[in-house]
C-alpha cells in the first residue's frame, strides 16, 4: 500500500473509495474504516494547523502541501 504524502492524495484515494461504494468493488464495512481514519488523519492535521497558528509558527505543514 502506499504512503499517503498529503492531503491531495488522501482526497483522491477517497474518490476512489467512494466510487468503489458506487461500483460495488468496495465493501461498505471497509469504507466506513478507510473514511474513518482519513478522518482521524485530516483532524491531526486540523490540530496541527490551529496549534502553529496559536503559537505564532509559520512554517509549512508538509502534509498540507501539494
Amino acid at each position: 500500500m502506499a504512503q499517503i504524502e498529503n492531503a491531495k492524495q488522501l482526497r483522491d484515494d477517497l474518490i476512489k473509495v467512494y466510487q468503489g461504494v458506487k461500483d460495488k468493488t468496495v465493501g461498505l464495512k471497509e469504507a466506513k474504516e478507510l473514511t474513518n481514519t482519513a478522518g482521524k488523519i485530516l483532524s491531526s492535521a486540523k490540530l496541527e494547523l490551529e496549534y502553529r497558528s496559536f503559537t505564532g509558527q509559520k512554517d509549512k505543514i508538509d502534509f498540507l502541501e501539494t
